[in-house]
């Protein structure tokens, strides 16, 4: 049975749309510091093939997982969408920045190591090798031509 026509029940409301998840800062982070300790506690496995006078035998190793903002929000319940309105609410620009640099940092140190693979990495976090050549006053470079034969 639908709503009779003209009702105005959702003025009868406290608040208009859903809740916060996250209601304080301090909530926000404790958040956050569970999905760090679930990334540890939970490492990626590799199974890697060895030869042995019995035959060839399996072994599964732990590999870092890599911390990601994308992982976190999955983690958190949350969309993408949403960690951006948190960074823009007052008190929670801090604590999204700290969590933001945690996840940098982990991925930096563990790709600086060769936890994780460098060149994925490098490209997540911007960090790019990149040389920009160019002539005089930002030209273009023109090949020489050697005319003369000699080298």
């Amino acid at each position: 049975m639908s709503a009779p026509i003209g009702n105005r029940f959702w003025e009868a409301r406290s608040s208009h749309g859903r809740k916060p998840i996250f209601s304080s800062p301090e909530e926000l982070w404790t958040a956050a510091c569970e999905y760090f300790d679930w990334v540890e506690a939970n490492p990626l496995h590799e199974a890697k093939a060895f030869g042995s006078k019995d035959g060839v035998q399996t072994v599964n190793l732990p590999k870092m997982r890599a911390m990601s903002v994308g992982g976190l929000c999955i983690f958190l319940d949350i969309v993408p969408s949403t960690w951006v309105e948190y960074r823009k609410r007052e008190g929670f620009s801090d604590v999204c920045t700290r969590v933001d640099e945690v996840i940098r940092a982990q991925k930096f140190q563990g790709a600086a190591a060769e936890l994780l693979n460098p060149a994925i990495i490098a490209r997540d976090l911007g960090l790019a090798d990149k040389q920009e050549l160019t002539g005089a006053e930002g030209a273009p470079l023109v090949p020489i031509i050697n005319l003369s034969g000699r080298s």
